[in-house]
């Protein structure tokens, strides 16, 4: 009994340190690739006006729709209400639900985190409904499907999964939550300890991870990008001379 019990005690090290490693690997693989992205988008050029009419003649005003899209998708509420509803509390959703998960993350938890838990908490319980929504609508309209990819489709069942093992944890197979921020802080310390060996939590966990290796490569970066976008963040402005294309200038021109 003792030796089946010491080969467990060894697998499960084994296994916890592997998770721990692979942390690292992905949350070092995230931040380098996300930043990279954003770089890319700052150094593309664009110096053509090409913003999406009616556009705002200002800075000031582009940045004032450069929010509006990102706060309340305004773009998006013109010409389609119903996916505006579900697109709108698919991400208030997640932005509750990640502002809930500070609590493992920093300490001591600031006051406004706390009074954000119950919220939170209802959040992660409706969230798979946008996200269903998101998934029919996928399918049931022609054009959307065909410009569907199996990424596409992949990425919101993941987001579903996570939330339904999050629920699963809250409601039903408990996890000890001092473990969790304790596994937490320690990989934001680099003074890692094992995580809860709860199998929901486990594969919670997992899934997390899909999504944090995934979101840089992906259509996901809109959240970032959506900044970059000349379309959106240049004013409207006339050309004021005739732009030639570098590329096209033969060697005489130049």
């Amino acid at each position: 009994m003792e030796r089946d019990m010491d080969t467990v005690t060894a697998l499960w090290s084994m296994t916890a340190g592997l998770l721990i490693g692979l942390c690292y690997l992905v949350g070092f693989t995230f931040i380098v690739a996300f930043v990279y992205r954003i770089y890319l988008y700052a150094a593309t050029p664009a110096p053509l006006p090409i913003p999406t009419t009616p556009a705002p003649r200002t800075i000031p005003g582009s940045a004032l729709r450069v929010a509006g899209d990102v706060v309340l998708f305004q773009n998006l509420l013109k010409y389609d209400k119903p996916l505006w509803i579900g697109a709108w509390l698919f991400h208030v959703g997640l932005l509750l639900i990640l502002l809930r998960h500070l609590r493992y993350f920093v300490y001591p938890i600031p006051n406004w985190i706390i009074d954000l838990q119950t919220l939170g908490v209802y959040a992660g319980f409706l969230f798979p409904l946008p996200a269903l929504y998101l998934l029919w609508r996928r399918f049931a309209f022609k054009r959307v499907l065909y410009v569907s990819g199996v990424p596409d489709l992949g990425v919101l069942i993941l987001l579903a999964a996570i939330a339904g093992s999050g629920i699963l944890m809250k409601y039903a197979a408990h996890v000890y939550l001092v473990d969790v921020k304790a596994f937490v802080v320690g990989l934001l310390t680099f003074q890692p300890v094992a995580p809860p060996a709860h199998p929901v939590f486990i594969v919670h966990l997992m899934l997390v991870l899909a999504l944090m290796l995934y979101f840089p490569f992906s259509k996901l970066m809109h959240a970032g990008g959506i900044f970059f976008s000349p379309t959106r963040y240049q004013p409207y402005r006339t050309l004021e001379r005739r732009y030639v294309n570098p590329w096209n200038l033969t060697k005489d021109e130049g």
